[in-house]
């Protein structure tokens, strides 16, 4: 299975109507689509105007084949007008060589991910907006313990995901193009099952399975931590992203 993320900045004024224009216009165009197995449109907390289109296909061609056939451009186009006005400005010299500032159209960004492990192949995803909440952590491993850190989701996250009250999907993801980039994808009944997760201390002990898989600038970040009594950022950190499911549709 394959995880394609598609991240949007839209006007708040028009998120309604973005909201209509994906349930009437995006489902139809995707539902036709071969391989496509679900879409959703999920919010970040708390930025009010970030979005990502979120769909999972049988195949990686298939996800492809959709860019390729020009029915992705063509809904990107008409989502136009619902997206935020780019904020990033650039200098430029004009022909008759007088300094001039022009604002550059902000493209949407495209991740792509093979789903690594999940729940069972079988899994039918179901998706129904309501309260359900999605929740993302992104992650580095070292060269040399993918393979180690794929077992140990699969063998321990996993299972233990499945005990956890409201938790009904768990995927492991890793990037197309870099190998040692992740994310793990889980989606809730509610955001309280996950806040709840967090609080218990259950998402603490399951990073503290995979520590030593993490890439070495985080472990090196986690050891002045530890000599410093000092918290460190890096880029390697572990982010969590949280997310409310404004629209989502099955099409198996």
């Amino acid at each position: 299975m394959f995880m394609r993320l598609l991240q949007l900045q839209l006007d708040p004024a028009h998120v309604d109507q973005f909201k209509k224009f994906y349930e009437t216009v995006v489902f139809p165009q995707l539902q036709k689509m071969q391989g496509c197995l679900f879409a959703g449109l999920i919010k970040s907390k708390p930025e009010e105007n970030e979005f990502i289109s979120l769909t999972f296909w049988q195949e990686q061609a298939q996800a492809e084949n959709y860019e390729k056939s020009g029915v992705f451009q063509k809904l990107f186009d008409q989502a136009k007008p619902f997206l935020s006005e780019s904020a990033e400005w650039k200098m430029q010299l004009s022909k008759d060589m007088k300094l001039e500032y022009v604002q550059s159209s902000e493209e949407p960004k495209i991740k792509k991910y093979t789903v690594a492990v999940q729940n069972k192949e079988t899994d039918e995803l179901k998706i129904q907006p309501s309260e359900m909440f999605v929740r993302i952590v992104s992650l580095k491993i070292q060269e040399g313990k993918v393979e180690e850190f794929e077992k140990i989701y699969s063998s321990v996250i996993i299972p233990t995901l499945k005990k956890v009250r409201g938790c009904r999907y768990a995927f492991l993801t890793k990037s197309v193009g870099e190998p040692n980039e992740f994310i793990s994808v889980t989606v809730w009944d509610k955001k309280e099952d996950a806040d709840e997760y967090e609080a218990s201390g259950k998402y603490q002990e399951l990073v503290d399975k995979i520590k030593h898989t993490l890439s070495q600038f985080y472990l090196w970040k986690m050891s002045l931590e530890k000599d410093y009594s000092a918290k460190v950022a890096t880029t390697d950190d572990l982010k969590v992203d949280h997310y409310d499911i404004i629209s989502g549709k099955s099409f198996l």
